[in-house]
């Protein structure tokens, strides 16, 4: 069966990946407004920032940016409040201890639409060295070069 594309992403963090080396991956609801999920759809949302907390046994989403919706009036969103997120008592529970190991943390990695709801796709990462950057720097330079030499012989 073929892979489906990932044409229903919102928002990705791009840097995560980068920055962080990622272990596991859960996916979480999101508690929107209905300004919030309008902004959603047309991916004014910019999640490069932002982390997950947890208070008092809940999932809370800090420091993501939805843009406020252009045709919304007075009732409209505030950009950067705190955002619940939807788990189970058990992913929460593994997200804590995930947490609570030496230079790990959770970040979000995507935002999408699944089934007419918002999901955010949360990484457990830990932090990269800057020794481990330039590795992966050094890899995918290697690569792009291989590719490029195995294509240039493939037009003779």
């Amino acid at each position: 069966m073929a892979k489906k594309k990932d044409s229903n992403v919102l928002a990705q963090n791009r840097k995560a990946s980068f920055d962080y080396a990622i272990e596991d991956t859960i996916e979480a609801g999101m508690v929107l407004t209905g300004t919030e999920i309008k902004s959603v759809r047309q991916s004014k949302i910019n999640i490069a920032d932002a982390y997950v907390r947890f208070d008092g046994g809940e999932a809370t989403l800090h420091n993501c940016h939805i843009s406020p919706f252009e045709q919304g009036n007075r009732f409209n969103h505030e950009p950067l409040r705190v955002r619940k997120l939807l788990l189970h008592k058990k992913q929460i529970n593994q997200l804590i201890g995930a947490q609570g190991r030496d230079g790990y943390t959770i970040i979000p990695l995507k935002v999408y639409i699944k089934n007419g709801f918002a999901k955010c796709l949360l990484g457990i990462g830990r932090g990269k060295k800057k020794y481990d950057k330039r590795d992966d720097l050094k890899k995918k330079d290697a690569k792009r070069d291989v590719d490029r030499a195995l294509r240039d012989r493939q037009k003779y």
